[in-house]
C-alpha cells in the first residue's frame, strides 16, 4: 500500500516557524517527485513546492519563495517542508503527494499520482 503520511502541523503565530513532515512508503521514492500542496477555506488546492527525488531540483510557488523550504532525505524515505515567516495566508490544510518521474517543475495539484491526508496549519494575527 502506498502511504504518505503528513505531519508537523499546528497553530503557530504569525512571524512563526513550522516543519512539516511528510514520510512515503510503498513505491520507489528515489524515482518520484514529491510536492507539497496546500487548500485554504474556500480556495482550490496550490502547489506550494516540490522536489525531484533524483535530482533535488526544486520548485517553489512564488508566494512562499525566500520563506519555505523543501528538502528530502532519501534515506529515510521522507521529505520536510521548513517554513518560516509564517503569515495568515499560509493558512491551509498541506497535503504531500508524490509522482512517478522528474518533472518537479510541474508541481500541479493534477499531475499528481499518490495523495496523503492532510495536516492542518493555522496562523494567528
Amino acid at each position: 500500500d502506498v502511504q504518505l503520511q503528513a505531519s508537523g502541523g499546528g497553530l503557530v503565530q504569525a512571524g512563526g516557524s513550522l516543519r512539516l513532515s511528510c514520510p512515503a512508503s510503498g513505491f520507489t521514492f528515489d524515482d518520484y517527485t514529491i510536492g507539497w500542496f496546500r487548500q485554504a477555506p474556500g480556495k482550490e488546492r496550490e502547489g506550494v513546492s516540490c522536489i525531484s527525488s533524483t535530482s533535488g531540483n526544486t520548485y517553489y510557488a512564488t508566494s512562499v519563495k525566500g520563506r519555505f523550504t523543501i528538502s528530502s532525505d532519501n534515506a529515510k524515505n521522507t521529505v520536510y517542508l521548513q517554513m518560516n515567516s509564517l503569515n495568515q495566508e499560509d493558512t491551509a490544510v498541506y497535503y504531500c503527494a508524490a509522482d512517478y518521474g522528474s518533472a518537479y517543475y510541474i508541481c500541479s495539484t493534477y499531475g499528481m499520482e499518490y495523495w496523503g491526508k492532510g495536516t492542518q496549519v493555522t496562523v494567528s494575527s
